[in-house]
């Protein structure tokens, strides 16, 4: 799962980024609005941690103008303590949550994880796909309540696998999901972590379905379900 911080504080992003990234989560920051803007029309992401005093471009501007792509992005706006008519503008922009600074790592933490939740149509904190069971919050497998191990890429891969089950998903999209800037990762590599993450799955029931052309689709427990009617994203 791939996060975008837009916040202009150096120290405060870098907490955030590291933060989040020991949770497991690929991590993107920039430091203006302007910078904001195009990311978010270049790149895929899963949040946007959204800083309203940001220069160049406000956060409201960035807020506003990716509202109106039509892009349902969950957004977690960052804001002042007294600035309660920013945050009742933001979340009327289409703002998700918003958190007054200065604030927790731990209810940030808590909040992104909900967002995400959320976006990805959970409503629970655990996902379940035959015999395997994945808990969001503490990003762990288990198969029969057996723990499963698996490194970092391979959760990263599962957990996007879980969230889009029945999607079609393509190697470039995958990379672009995984991958923060800079990161030198193949579509090669991808492949590789599939197969190891298929071998591991094996006894839990799941399976990740190649379909020439387009990418990888978790199997629907409902095998009914056509990979044809899948949306993909």
């Amino acid at each position: 799962m791939r996060i975008l911080i837009a916040e202009d504080d150096s120290i405060l992003a870098d907490g955030l980024s590291r933060s989040l990234r020991y949770e497991g989560y690929a991590v993107d920051v920039v430091h203006d609005g302007s910078s904001a803007d195009s990311a978010l029309q270049l790149q895929t992401f899963d949040l946007l941690i959204l800083d309203l005093g940001l220069p160049r471009m406000s956060g409201l501007s960035v807020l506003r103008k990716l509202r109106q792509r039509h892009t349902a992005l969950p957004v977690l706006i960052l804001t002042a303590a007294d600035s309660v008519e920013q945050r009742v503008e933001g979340l009327d922009l289409g703002a998700d949550d918003y958190m007054s600074k200065p604030f927790a790592l731990s209810e940030l933490e808590a909040r992104v994880r909900a967002l995400i939740r959320r976006n990805g149509g959970a409503r629970t904190s655990v996902l379940h796909h035959h015999r395997l069971a994945f808990d969001l919050n503490g990003r762990v497998a288990t198969i029969d309540d057996q723990p499963l191990e698996l490194s970092a890429r391979e959760t990263s891969l599962l957990e996007i696998f879980l969230s889009r089950s029945g999607r079609m998903i393509s190697k470039n999209q995958l990379v672009d999901l995984l991958c923060e800037w800079g990161e030198e990762v193949t579509t090669n590599a991808i492949e590789v972590y599939i197969h190891r993450l298929r071998k591991k799955l094996e006894p839990s029931g799941a399976r990740i379905l190649t379909v020439r052309g387009l990418g990888y689709c978790l199997e629907p427990e409902n095998k009914s379900e056509s990979a044809d009617s899948a949306a993909t994203i």
